[in-house]
This record gives structure tokens, sequence and C-alpha cells, in this order.
């Protein structure tokens, strides 16, 4: 089974873990230097104050990092999340697992849970994967969803609008509570499928399972009809109370910016399932490592859509800049004049969530925002390849938005070369290079030798 640890393990023997070793506060010290190392390395804090658990955080915080617990190689990301999605497989129940070392009651003043901003409403759990059954017991759900701790054993839980929220509808109906399984210390396997737009019905588990060629093992909770990943670090078992709301927030979403308040649900503690040593998960709000999971599941939705009008994509990212969530960039092989345009809407249409939209050829690095730059200043014109969208639904997380009604303005660039012009007007001038040059430049650009 992988887990976790095993991937902690891996990326120190590859030299990409930091040891803090100086005791640090929960409180703001420790995502202080998440924030100062963010995308850089994870973090490794072996003493927290007041706590006897070291956190780790920054896990899933750069691609590479993410393509590496995948066993990918980078290109065939989109195929293997693709074929993850369309195939996942049923994941095996077992009795027994690391996570039910300890059985014992709620305590949340126990878990060194991180208050991260100056602003947030007070501690938050950001790293939870939150799995329901739906009441009719055929299905389940799993998601990651933002958590306020209001005492010892209750916790305010941010519900947007998609599974999660459909679930409890059709509890609220039957006039059920919903039973949860929030688990908490995970491989990034499992945090990208419980991050990823999978169709409703089917379990981000078995999903996680397809990714990891069937080594993941579930165990079922003790006190909670729900399931949680058998090698787990800590589960919190509760009960969602659907009649029961507090205001949630404030707290940085993954725009950096803060959120605004809602009322928003509560979920009562029952129980708690545990390692003996178990390590607590970090994640950091607004950071790389939060930007990256909202982004790249999006990223191969973004790209079926796309393909399916131009089939010629070559890649997509939700960039960095763009909080992972409010920007695209896509880039294509184009044939015919108004292509990036129909991309472009096609991009709109499978992510409702997003701002700003820009389309390039396949020359330009979609990764490499000094190229996509280059792309507008050189082969876009307004009075031709701009696309505006007013009074359109966007991101509830955009603060220049109507975040109550979700309503705002997209924008789509059109950066691909026209077709009515000659290539060569566009094309980036180069400097031969004799061998002897390039041995000069692979000796003089070789890490030891810096």
């Amino acid at each position: 089974m992988v887990d976790l640890r095993s991937f902690l393990d891996d990326l120190e023997q590859i030299g990409e873990l930091l040891h803090i070793s100086e005791e640090l506060s929960p409180k703001h010290e420790i995502s202080a230097l998440l924030k100062a190392f963010d995308g850089r390395t994870p973090m490794f804090f072996d003493v927290v104050e007041g706590f006897s658990t070291s956190i780790v955080g920054g896990v899933c915080g750069s691609r590479a990092r993410i393509y590496h617990a995948l066993n990918s190689n980078g290109v065939d990301f989109y195929s293997r999340l693709r074929k993850a999605i369309h195939n996942p497989t049923p994941v095996e129940i077992i009795n027994k697992g690391p996570v039910k070392q300890v059985i014992e009651e709620p305590n949340l003043s126990r878990v060194p849970i991180l208050t991260h901003y100056d602003k947030d409403a007070g501690p938050y759990i950001t790293s939870g994967v939150v799995s329901v059954r739906n009441p009719d017991g055929k299905s389940e759900n799993v998601s990651v969803h933002r958590l306020l701790v209001l005492d010892d054993n209750h916790l305010a839980i941010r519900i947007v609008p998609r599974h999660l929220y459909a679930l409890c509808q059709i509890a609220k109906e039957k006039g059920e509570t919903l039973d949860v399984g929030i688990s908490i210390g995970l491989h990034p396997a499992i945090m990208l499928a419980a991050s990823s737009p999978v169709p409703f019905g089917i379990s981000e588990f078995e999903v996680a399972n397809t990714l990891l060629d069937s080594q993941l093992r579930l165990v079922k909770c003790v006190h909670v009809d729900a399931y949680a990943p058998a090698n787990a670090e800590l589960v919190l078992e509760g009960k969602l109370l659907l009649n029961k709301e507090v205001l949630e927030g404030p707290l940085p979403d993954v725009t950096s910016t803060y959120d605004v308040q809602r009322m928003q649900n509560v979920i009562e503690l029952v129980g708690v399932m545990r390692r003996r040593d178990y390590l607590y998960q970090a994640l950091l709000p607004g950071g790389l490592e939060h930007r990256l999971l909202m982004g790249m599941p999006q990223e191969i939705r973004i790209w079926e859509y796309a393909n399916s009008v131009v089939p010629t994509i070559k890649a997509v990212n939700m960039t960095s800049g763009g909080c992972g969530w409010l920007h695209c960039v896509v880039s294509l092989e184009k044939f015919r004049e108004g292509d990036g345009k129909n991309v472009l809407m096609s991009i709109f249409a499978a992510n409702t969530s997003i701002k700003h939209a820009i389309v390039v050829d396949s020359d330009i690095n979609v990764y490499d925002m000094e190229q996509v730059e280059w792309a507008i200043a050189t082969r876009f014109r307004g009075d031709q390849g701009l696309l505006v969208i007013p009074n359109v639904r966007v991101s509830s997380l955009d603060p220049s938005s109507d975040q109550n009604l979700e309503l705002g303005c997209k924008v789509g660039i059109d950066a691909t070369k026209t077709l009515l012009k000659p290539k060569e007007k566009f094309e980036r001038a180069e400097i031969p290079r004799s061998e002897r040059v390039s041995e000069i430049i692979k000796a003089l650009t070789n890490p030891k030798n810096k």
C-alpha cells in the first residue's frame, strides 16, 4: 500500500524534504515558513509548540512533484488522469490499517491545526478529504473542503454547489444527517483525485486507486457509515448537521484574498481514528499547492472540451498567476481562422470559473508566461482577437465580481498567428549554434560549475 509516509521517504532520499528543527507555533509561525518557501520544497516541522505531533506541508507544491508521485513523465499526465476518471477501479475494503491503531474521542485542541493568516476566523483544516456516502447507499463523494474549528468537537464546512451539496439536499429532503469521514495525511494521488471534476456517483477513491495501480485500501470508519484510506494519518468521524449553520470565514482562498463570509453547515465530531505517531498534513491557503490541486485536474476537462472543438490542442495551463483558477492558457495547432475563438468559448464552457483565457500557437510554451506575453505582444490585435462576455457567471472567489450573485465579465484573447499573413512574419529570430559553442554553453550552465 502507498501512503504519505512512503512518498515523504522518497522525497527524503532525493533531497527534496526540508526539515525544520526549531520549535514553532501552529499559529502563524508555521504558515509563515510555508509561505516563504512556497513552491520550492516540502517542509517537515519536527517540533510543534504545545504538541507532540509533527507537521508536514507543501507536499504537492510543484507540478514536477505531483508528476513524481504518480510516476508520470508529465507528458502522459492528461492521459493518465483522464483514464482514471473514466475507468475508476473498485477499492478493496480491509478490516485493519495503520489509521486504526488508536480509536478515541474527538478533541480538536489536541490536533496541531494551523491558524494561517492574521485575519482568519480561527484555526482551519485545509487538507481534509471528506468522504460521504449517498443516502441511497449506492455511491459516495470524496472532496476537499476547508473546515473551521468551532470548538473541540465541532467544525464549520464550506460547501460549494457541487456533488456534496447535492448529497446534502438529498439527505435534507429525507430528514437525515450525513455521516462523514475527514481524512488527513494522504498520498498526493488521493489529494489530486479528490480535487478532480469526477462525474456525480463516481467515487474519487476509485479514481485514486486507478492512479495508484490498485494499491489503495480503505477501512470502514468505527463510529460513522463512511470510509477512509487505511494508511491515512488521521481520520475525524462526524455527522454533517443539515439543520444547523454558523457564519464561516474569513479565510483567504486560492486568490490569496479573503473570501466572503457565509452561513455554512456544522459537522459534529463523534470519534477519531489515527496512527499512534500520526503526522498532521498542512496546506497553505492561496499557496502554490492549493492552486495546483485546484487547477491541474481542471486542465484535463478543458483539454477534452477544447479538443472536441479543435482536435489539435497541445497543452493547457491553469496559471499560477491566475491563482490556478481564474486564468487559463491553451496552445493549439491552428489550421483555420476562427479556431482560436472557438477554443476560447470551449474553455469558458469547460470551467465557468475562468475569468481570462488566452490561446496561443503550438510553438509557445504555455508554462512560460514570458513566451505567452510575447505572443500577445506580436500576434494579438484587440480589434480582431478580443472576446468580451459581460454579465456572465464567474467564480465566487473573484473579488472584482459580484460574489453573492457570482456575476462578472469574461475576456478571451486570441494570440494565435493570423493565417492571412506569411508565417515568417511571426517567427522568432534564432542564432545558429556550432558544436563548439553548444559545448561551451553546456559547460557554463552545468550546476556543478556554479
